[in-house]
This record gives structure tokens, sequence and C-alpha cells, in this order.
């Protein structure tokens, strides 16, 4: 039986939500969408790049804590409010991961949480080793 092992990410919502950041099974790690919210205020107000840089450090921080890195990342979902920004977040995605090479999608939805919320992004990660 695998163990589960999750990562808070210190929003007031997640009790009431019932969520987590991110949570390990195995060598698998998985984590919730992301946005560019850091300490209760979004970093790169109107700035697709920052915000996709921002959300995939968060997303980084998360993986470590769970024994994980970007390197072990084998998908990323991005969810965007505007998808003729996709070359600022697309830039941004291939600034952490033109190495790496996930497979990825980016969607265009109508909204997210906030308005100044221009990008929300997941990853799916397998670590080498349990």
């Amino acid at each position: 039986m695998n163990e589960r092992v999750s990562v808070s990410s210190g929003s007031p919502w997640e009790p009431v939500v019932g969520y987590c950041r991110a949570i390990r099974v195995g060598n698998r790690i998985e984590v919730a969408g992301t946005t560019a919210m850091r300490d209760g205020e979004v970093v790169g107000v109107g700035d697709a790049y920052e915000q996709t840089k921002q959300i995939i450090k968060t997303i980084e921080e998360a993986l470590q804590k769970l024994g994980g890195s970007l390197a072990d990342v084998v998908r990323t979902r991005m969810f965007v409010t505007d998808i003729a920004r996709w070359e600022e977040i697309g830039r941004a995605h291939g600034e952490f991961f033109k190495e790496i090479k996930p497979v990825a999608t980016m969607v265009e939805v109508k909204a997210l949480i906030d308005p100044r919320l221009l990008v929300e992004m997941e990853a799916e990660a397998i670590v080498s080793s349990e």
C-alpha cells in the first residue's frame, strides 16, 4: 500500500473546499491548479509572463516538499483567460521546461477565481524512486 502525503497551500479556502496544493502517492505527485497568488496578493497583475513564472516556482516548491523536482514533471495543464497571450505564457513555461519537455495543454477559460489572475496551471510528476 502506498502512503499518501500532501502539502498544504496555506490558503484559507483549503479546509472549506477540501483540497491541498499537492499530493504524493508512491512515485506519483499531482499538483492542484496553481495561480500567481503569493501571501494573499496576486504577483504580476496584468502580466501573464510574470504570473506564469510565479506559478511554476510555486509548483516547484510543492514538488520539492514531496521529494520531487521540475525535472520529474511529465504533464502540465494551463488554463488561461486570454489565449491570445499564449506566447507570453509559453515563453515562461519554456524557460523552465525547455529541456524537460513535459506534455502540455493550454486552454482558454472564461474566468479564474480572481479577475486579476490570467493563468492557472496543474502539474503531474513521476519521481524516479519512491
